[in-house]
């Protein structure tokens, strides 16, 4: 089994309009929501064997706050300049490029490519809001194999709610 926890970043900040794009910082709620979705995984024994993040600050920020709570070394978060802005495409060929160590992988970026593919893997995901979490269980050995032929669950926690799939529910 392999699983996938595709995250939005937390809320950004747009108060500095000279910032570029990539250097824009959490705003309050931002702040605010990603330590209390990290509890929330952490309370769901959440565990990852890696963490990818875009290199934007935004994004960066959202991923060590998560990794901190789950018990991932934030040091230990691999920037991958691919995931910014980032195309659905590419983070597809990352997935299926990653090694056979890692069963649990969390990807944290940007929509539209995180909502694209997560609506890829399961159409009953249709929205993904700031600091939200796609899960998803795929019944293979292989990251290479992954797509939504092997899903075996899906499950989204957002900040406002979550909601659990079942099986019978994905793209066949």
């Amino acid at each position: 089994m392999k699983t996938l926890f595709l995250m939005r970043h937390a809320k950004s900040s747009w108060d500095d309009t000279a910032l570029p794009d990539q250097d824009r910082p959490l705003n309050k709620r931002g702040e605010r929501d990603a330590p209390r979705m990290g509890e929330r995984l952490a309370k769901r024994h959440i565990k990852a064997d890696l963490i990818l993040s875009s290199p934007a600050r935004r994004a960066l920020m959202t991923a060590k706050v998560i990794a901190k709570s789950i018990d991932y070394k934030p040091k230990r978060i691999v920037v991958e300049a691919q995931l910014y802005p980032g195309a659905v495409d590419d983070l597809l060929k990352l997935i299926h490029s990653l090694g056979k160590k890692q069963d649990r992988v969390m990807i944290v970026g940007h929509n539209p490519a995180l909502m694209e593919l997560a609506h890829r893997f399961s159409n009953e995901i249709t929205r993904m809001p700031t600091c939200a979490v796609a899960e998803f269980t795929f019944a293979t050995k292989s990251w290479s194999l992954v797509d939504n032929s092997s899903l075996a669950t899906v499950a989204l926690e957002a900040p406002k709610k979550s909601k659990k799939f079942s099986w019978s529910n994905r793209l066949e």
